[in-house]
């Protein structure tokens, strides 16, 4: 297709689509006009995936870059976001939230879904489906940062002012949270802001 056209993009997006339609359908290939996001739990599930991908490119005469490609990442950066724990940065308190489904994942830890668990995962499952901040932000606008540390975590939520109704109204762009480290639980709040 010629470079220039102005509905080019669209146009090989939808063959795009044509192409792999059970691969979409099922849930683990991403395409955006000529990326494409391949995702798996396994090794093994990885490779037989990108080879399917691989034949069906070849089966329609394209040509993949191989300078272009990245094999093997655990998180990667898609439409200017990093995709590895999406949800995390866009649910608020979320390390504090997480901390009894953390704990599973301590040595001995025996894996039993007691009450706190169980309402961890609710609240999380929860906050996903209802995920209220994706909002294009207006640039021209104010953006707030709000801070916060405490023993058990640090957290942060980024705020964006948009114009509703002829009014600014504040609104959440992302949180980010984290548990603090053995070494920093020493630290006053001031130091723990920084970090």
């Amino acid at each position: 297709m010629t470079f220039g056209i102005n509905n080019a993009p669209s146009h090989f997006q939808r063959m795009m689509n044509e192409i792999f339609p059970e691969e979409l359908s099922e849930g683990w290939l991403i395409i955006y006009t000529d990326d494409i996001i391949v995702f798996s739990k396994t090794w093994e599930e990885h490779m037989y995936r990108l080879s399917r991908v691989w034949t069906k490119i070849q089966s329609v005469n394209m040509k993949i870059s191989l300078k272009k490609c990245h094999f093997k990442f655990k998180e990667l950066k898609a439409l200017e976001h990093v995709v590895y724990g999406y949800y995390r940065q866009h649910t608020k308190d979320f390390t504090s939230i997480a901390r009894p489904l953390y704990k599973l994942c301590d040595k001995d830890t025996v894996l039993e879904m007691t009450v706190d668990r169980v309402k961890a995962f609710e609240y999380l499952r929860q906050a996903v489906t209802t995920a209220s901040l994706l909002l294009m932000p207006d640039f021209k606008l104010p953006f707030k940062l709000y801070i916060a540390a405490s023993g058990d975590g640090l957290g942060a939520a980024l705020h964006r002012v948009q114009i509703i109704n002829h009014k600014p109204v504040e609104g959440p762009k992302c949180f980010i949270s984290r548990q603090i480290k053995p070494s920093e639980a020493r630290y006053g709040a001031s130091q723990m802001v920084c970090l």
